[in-house]
């Protein structure tokens, strides 16, 4: 979709439209979720701190987000990617892999399926979305982003070695700004500069993960659609409006996590083997923190005792602290371990 919580917004209100919005915090403290096109002329971009959005955009407006409306608009879309292939693996609310090899509608080739969807999309929500359309998803998830907003680019399996070898690296999909940078120190800055490094460079810069490097500077990925995204982990974090030094107000805030956490875990009905705590400085230092219990922790308390134990073992610190929080992972659900006999911790 395109600028997605920001043009379902400016859809909503007629007053929005044609200006530069950002939905997100307005405060000193507030995240850019999401901006329009138009703020994204003036460097606005998702993830960004308000108020350096701000003093980009003077004029920025300010919308508080609307999940409930997004999901609603994100499930529509869902509907429409159904009556063509049950292969659809969403990334999140707005963006989805579609495997149409063979589709429901035997329609021959996948542009036209891309601008079929494009056009329902827009008929149903009055919103545009934007189409990649290749062989792979490295391919099909690059090209999404090439005539945005409102496009179509297609790779053909003849064209993807000379589109890759001139991608920057900063656009390749599943390279961050932070490795593209560690990259352009060692002279990779394209597809091309990339294909001439080996396997075994690659690796031993980058870890496991420098064998999809090798394989996407050849255009390859070889993942397949996955229908359901297997749930990782369940948590919650907190952003402080002003930085937290007093251990009460810690423990105090480190609760409210706690509770929030619990009633998502119960909504996901899932358990989980490992507690992680997180927490970022005043200087946007990051730390996390994790145990894992050998049995599924299946009581509350049990959460709340080592995410205390976590906290102990951190502070009193010498900085205050700008975020905290509490995730569980190794999970496993309801459904699944329904009739099995359990062992509990105690």
């Amino acid at each position: 979709m395109d600028a997605f919580f920001a043009s379902v917004e400016q859809r909503d209100n007629p007053a929005l439209r044609n200006q530069p919005v950002a939905v997100g915090g307005s405060a000193d403290r507030g995240v850019v979720a999401a901006a329009s096109y138009e703020a994204r002329r003036f460097g606005v971009r998702s993830a960004m701190p308000s108020k350096t959005a701000k003093r980009l955009c003077p004029n920025l407006i300010f919308v508080k987000p609307r999940f409930e409306i997004y999901k609603q608009v994100s499930n529509q879309i869902r509907e429409i990617f159904l009556e063509y292939t049950p292969l659809v693996e969403p990334l999140s609310l707005d963006e989805a892999y579609l495997d149409v090899t063979e589709n429901l509608l035997g329609i021959s080739t996948a542009t036209q399926i891309a601008q079929e969807i494009k056009d329902k999309i827009t008929a149903r929500t009055m919103l545009t979305a934007s189409a990649g359309v290749s062989f792979n998803k490295f391919l099909a998830k690059t090209a999404s982003d090439v005539n945005k907003p409102n496009g179509i680019f297609v790779i053909k399996p003849s064209q993807a070695e000379a589109f890759v070898e001139k991608l920057e690296i900063l656009k390749f999909h599943g390279i961050g700004r932070v490795t593209a940078e560690k990259m352009q120190k060692m002279g990779i800055f394209n597809g091309k500069d990339l294909k001439e490094k080996s396997v075994e460079f690659l690796v031993s810069r980058f870890g496991k993960v420098g064998r999809y490097y090798f394989d996407i500077a050849r255009g390859q990925d070889h993942r397949a659609v996955i229908q359901e995204r297997i749930q990782k982990s369940v948590g919650v974090e907190n952003t402080f409006s002003t930085d937290l030094t007093d251990l009460d107000m810690i423990y105090r805030e480190l609760d409210v996590i706690l509770d929030q956490l619990q009633k998502r875990m119960e909504r996901s009905k899932a358990f989980g083997k490992t507690v992680t705590l997180k927490i970022k400085f005043e200087d946007f230092e990051v730390i996390n923190r994790s145990r894992t219990s050998r049995l599924l922790i299946m009581e509350e308390t049990l959460t709340a005792k080592i995410a205390y134990e976590l906290m102990n073992a951190v502070i009193p610190a010498e900085k205050g602290i700008r975020l905290i929080g509490v995730s569980i992972s190794n999970l496993e659900f309801l459904d699944e371990i329904e009739g099995r006999q359990l062992t509990l911790n105690f």
